[in-house]
Order: structure tokens, then C-alpha cells, then sequence
């Protein structure tokens, strides 16, 4: 029995390496998004332009305008002659944010009563502005606390655990472990069956010696090799090129690996059991891995999606294991907490690999 797997798993890993499409599967996506994700896909806001209309000619107004522009946030400052033209240069989209301050702003200071600068942000890119809007208002806080007769008896000292830096790459580059395993194994497990069908050799493999149980594993093992080497791949990437500490277990971080690329491929041997054909199965494929994404809090929180939808994302195996992945490279996460994530794992692939088992056995009767 396990020599006649091993032989379809072969022969699986040859057709997948010989066809163009397939090694296409196998190094543009990865390349793609480690490309995309880890230099372009950042929430981090910089070399922006913003602009200045600063009616007062006080010392303190002029000392905000100048650590403005030192700021490395900024790529150019603009000065505006009037409060007319701020709407332009943002319609424009010439600007992201714009400063207005008041003639009085160094009188007040100077007086040891609150100064006030207006901040107007581009409400069209709501997330941009709101980070850069932190960013000015701590440059305006610094200015005020710097102009206070007095120094503050307490002063708030901001530190942040598990990315003391807020360094974008550290979140980013471990989900990509998570999301290229994903879609290597999802792809190349869905196009197994359909190449088959489509080449008019599904009829061949069915004849031969191997039960369906055995076609199936033989089927599943190659995506399943696959998902785990890229997912390998992108681990030592972390740790070795982008210096991502990895803090947790990794025997526990392969443990949850398991069950989650048998979750994900039993999807794609359900897609690929319906799908008469290569491109329906990429079709397939893609409509499952696009939601995945979305619903898995690699983009947006889950707690700012509606309520019914965050109980839909509990069926969505890319949830859990980013959890795992984020814990184990971050923070360290402690085995209990890795197993409880690895349950809904479990749970998931107990009723994917069945279903797909139940709906392959159904096409080759």
C-alpha cells in the first residue's frame, strides 16, 4: 500500500515540476507576495508631504514648523499663505494633512494658557491620517511640554511589548508562514485532480491498482510537502534575513502547521473533486483563499468586523494558526495557549478531509 502512495506522490511531484504552470505555482506567488507584503503592504506612514499656514510669528510657532520639517515622517513641508488654500492642495491630493496655526499660538503659550493648531486630514485615506495625526500631535505635545513654565510632576513613558520599535516587518513577514503555505498547498492540491480529468487521465489512475483512499492521500501528500517547505522557507527568512526574533517553540509551531495545511488542503481536494478542469479549480481556489484572508484579522481585527461576522471566522482555519504563528515568533506563547489555538485546527481538518474524502469517492463512482 505505502509503495504504491509513495510511487502516485512521485509521480505527482514530477507532473507538478514539469509542467510550466505548475512551477509557476510554486515560485511566482511566494516571490510575489514576500515581495509585496514585506516591502510595499505597510501601515507605517512616511515620506509624506504636509502642509503649513502658520499665521503667527512667534518663537513657539516657528519652533513647531521647524520640528516638522526635521521630522523623518515628512518628505516635503509646503507653506501656504492663507487657510484658502488648504483645501486645494488636499483636493488635490497634493497634501495627506495640513496645519493650520493661529496668530495667537506663541502669545498663548507664552501666557502659560493652552495654545490651539488646527490639524486637517484627508478623510479619503481615514487609516493614513489617523496614524499621521499621532504623529503631529506628538510633535505638537512636545512643543507644549517644552514651552510649560513648570515641568510636569509625572511624565507617561509609552513602551510596547513583543515589538519594542513597532517595527511593520515583524507583524508581516511571520503571517506570510502562515498565508504561503496556504496557497502553495491549496493550489497545488486543487489542480491535482483537475489536471487529471482535464489530460483524460483520471480514467488511467482510477483502473489502476490504487483504492480512492490511496489516490486521495497521494493527491493531498505532494501539497501537503509543498505547504510545509515554503512554510519552512519563509521561516528561516524571518529569522535568518529580516532578524524576526523567534521567541516560542518551534516544534509547537509545526505541530499547529500539521493541522492546519490538513485543514486548508482538505478544501482543495474538494475543490479539485468538483472542477472538470485546471482553470475552474484556480478559480476555486482563489474563492476560497481571498475570504480567508480577509476574515483571518491578518488585514482588519476580527473585533472591528460586525458580531455575526467574527462567529463566521471561527470555521476559518488561517485565523487560528496566525494567532499561533504571531505567538510562537513574538511573544513566546505558552504551550497550553498554542494547543488551544491547534484545537479549532483539528476540528477544522476532522471535517474537510472527511467531506473532501466523501465527495472524491462520489466523482470516481
Amino acid at each position: 500500500m505505502w509503495a504504491r502512495i509513495l510511487s502516485l506522490i512521485t509521480k505527482e511531484l514530477l507532473a507538478l515540476l514539469r509542467d510550466p504552470r505548475g512551477r509557476m505555482v510554486l515560485i511566482a506567488p511566494p516571490l510575489i507576495q514576500l515581495f509585496v507584503f514585506t516591502f510595499a503592504a505597510t501601515l507605517e506612514v512616511r515620506n509624506v508631504d504636509i502642509a503649513i499656514v502658520n499665521l503667527d510669528q512667534g518663537r513657539w510657532g516657528r519652533e513647531l514648523v521647524s520640528r516638522i520639517d526635521a521630522a523623518p515622517t515628512f518628505d516635503e513641508v509646503i507653506s501656504l499663505a492663507s487657510i484658502g488654500e488648504i483645501a486645494p492642495a488636499i483636493d488635490s491630493r497634493r497634501v495627506l494633512a495640513a496645519i493650520e496655526i493661529p496668530q495667537d499660538f506663541s502669545r498663548e503659550i507664552e501666557a502659560g494658557r493652552p495654545a490651539r493648531a488646527q490639524i486637517i486630514l484627508d478623510g479619503r485615506r481615514a487609516n493614513a491620517s489617523q496614524i499621521l495625526f499621532g504623529y503631529v500631535n506628538r510633535i505638537v505635545g512636545a512643543v507644549g511640554a517644552e514651552a510649560r513654565p513648570r515641568p510636569l510632576l509625572t511624565e507617561g513613558i509609552v513602551r510596547h511589548w513583543f515589538n519594542p520599535n513597532l517595527i511593520y516587518r515583524w507583524f508581516m513577514v511571520p503571517a506570510l508562514v502562515a498565508i504561503i503555505s496556504m496557497l502553495t498547498g491549496i493550489v497545488v492540491t486543487t489542480l491535482s485532480v483537475a489536471r487529471e480529468r482535464e489530460l483524460g487521465t483520471f480514467d488511467q489512475l482510477l483502473v489502476s491498482p490504487l483504492t480512492p483512499l490511496e489516490i486521495m492521500i497521494g493527491k493531498i501528500a505532494p501539497g501537503f510537502l509543498i505547504g510545509a517547505a515554503q512554510g519552512t522557507l519563509f521561516i528561516g527568512l524571518a529569522v535568518f534575513v529580516f532578524a524576526i526574533p523567534l521567541s516560542g517553540s518551534l516544534p509547537l509551531l509545526y505541530v499547529a502547521m500539521v493541522f492546519f495545511l490538513a485543514a486548508v488542503l482538505g478544501v482543495g481536494l474538494f475543490i479539485s473533486s468538483i472542477s472538470s478542469t485546471q482553470q475552474q479549480a484556480i478559480i476555486g481556489a482563489f474563492a476560497f483563499i481571498a475570504p480567508a484572508i480577509m476574515l483571518s484579522g491578518f488585514g482588519a481585527p476580527i473585533e472591528n468586523m460586525p458580531g455575526w461576522l467574527q462567529v463566521f471566522t471561527l470555521i476559518n482555519p488561517l485565523r487560528h494558526f496566525l494567532v499561533v504563528v504571531h505567538g510562537v515568533f513574538l511573544k513566546d506563547m505558552p504551550a497550553l495557549e498554542i494547543l488551544a489555538n491547534t484545537y479549532p485546527l483539528v476540528i477544522i481538518a476532522a471535517v474537510t478531509l472527511p467531506a473532501a474524502a466523501w465527495m472524491f469517492r462520489a466523482r470516481t463512482q
